[in-house]
Formats: structure tokens, sequence, C-alpha cells
């Protein structure tokens, strides 16, 4: 099982049928510089799923993307 500290939980994005959430938070995997990452975990956050990170410039990058986005056209 990998080390992690989870230094800020950002948000909730859903709740799956078997009580695991995927979540935002912003997270240090083995003691290395803390990223964005999105994945589910179950509820006392000692099981956790694939996810995906996303380094801080990446984050602002995609930050600026998303606001581009006119939701109506999804």
């Amino acid at each position: 099982m990998k080390n992690y500290v989870i230094y800020r939980h950002i948000g909730n994005l859903s709740k799956l049928n078997n009580g695991w959430v995927k979540e935002l938070n912003f997270i240090s995997w083995n003691n290395r510089e803390p990223v964005y990452d999105i994945r589910t975990w179950n509820q006392d956050h000692t099981r956790y799923g694939d996810g995906i990170i996303i380094t801080s410039k990446q984050m602002l990058i995609l930050k600026e993307l998303l606001s581009e986005i006119d939701i109506s056209d999804v």
C-alpha cells in the first residue's frame, strides 16, 4: 500500500452505490510534492481505487480550459 497524506479535501464529485466517493483532493503520495488527485475512496480513506493525478501547473491549464466550455453545448 502506498503512503499518502491528504492535505486538503476539495470536494466530492459523486457517490457510488457501494458507499465509495469520487473525490478531488490535494495529496502527497510517497512523500512527494503534493498534487491534485481524483479517485474513489472508501469512507475512512483506508482503501482507494485507480485515479488520476494533476500537477499544479496542469490544474491551472485545466481550469482555464474548463472555463471556456459552454456547458449548454454538452
